[in-house]
């Protein structure tokens, strides 16, 4: 009888066990948010289609929901645990978990429903999404020379141009970009510096101060103003923008 209650137990330890890695393995994913759903018609204003949370199965995040945080994940019991680099820790509340949707819950009973996409990456290096390219989105401790302006612009660029290169490689066949803080405003086939009046507040929030960021705009427009970025002769934009996006990066230097 002992026995067979020992072995009882076991197997009810082993289905929870199973049960939390089933619902680790689901959450653990790159997620984009789509739209928000609820009685009241409400949604967060600070969402976006290019806002993300990627989950990595070794336990760290990054995410963009209005600003751009990084550090350590944990899932219990419907509670998407976050402690970001500052050691700031936050609560998501994931209201459903499915192979390829996610819905968090927020305040006033708002949900906001995500997408799984793609994210098998050989490296940071080529991950659009990890903290190495996305330097950028950080904002600055002090005022920067040009030299660290241009940095951060180099980053910027690295980041377009993996972001296509993920597109083109998971063969993802339309990916948002006028959700993402840029003074880059980009076209079907081309792209243009915006007027600094333009730019958006998070792309502003980025700089030090208004001064660093129309120094970092005026870096920007002296490239297409002197320097000859070469359109690739091809059919398929991503490589057209990978291309560009490298010249810059070189340009930037």
């Amino acid at each position: 009888m002992k026995k067979n209650l020992l072995l009882i137990l076991l197997c009810s330890i082993g289905i929870i066990y199973s049960g939390c890695n089933v619902k680790n393995n689901l959450i653990s994913n790159l997620w984009f948010y789509t739209h928000s759903s609820n009685n009241n018609d409400v949604h967060d204003a600070l969402l976006t289609p290019a806002s993300f949370i990627y989950l990595k199965p070794d336990g760290t995040y990054t995410k963009d929901f209005g600003s751009f945080e990084y550090g350590r994940w944990k899932f219990d019991n419907s509670e998407l645990q976050l402690t970001n680099s500052k050691n700031e820790a936050s609560t998501l509340v994931v209201k459903k978990i499915g192979i390829n949707d996610m819905e968090l819950l927020g305040n006033n009973d708002v949900v906001s429903n995500f997408e799984k996409q793609p994210a098998s990456f050989s490296s940071d290096a080529d991950n659009p999404f990890s903290k190495q390219n996305n330097e950028w989105r950080i904002r600055a401790a002090h005022k920067e020379t040009d030299s660290e302006l241009k940095s951060r612009l180099r980053n910027h660029c690295k980041f377009w141009e993996t972001y296509f290169e993920w597109a083109l490689k998971n063969h993802i066949d339309y990916i948002d970009v006028r959700s993402t803080p840029t003074s880059i405003k980009i076209y079907g086939n081309g792209f243009t510096l915006k007027p600094f009046e333009d730019l958006p507040k998070p792309w502003r929030s980025y700089f030090f101060d208004e001064d660093d960021c129309m120094k970092a705009n005026d870096i920007i427009k002296d490239i297409f103003t002197h320097k000859n970025i070469s359109w690739a002769h091809s059919d398929n934009k991503y490589k057209m923008f990978i291309s560009a996006f490298q010249q810059m990066e070189q340009m930037l230097l």
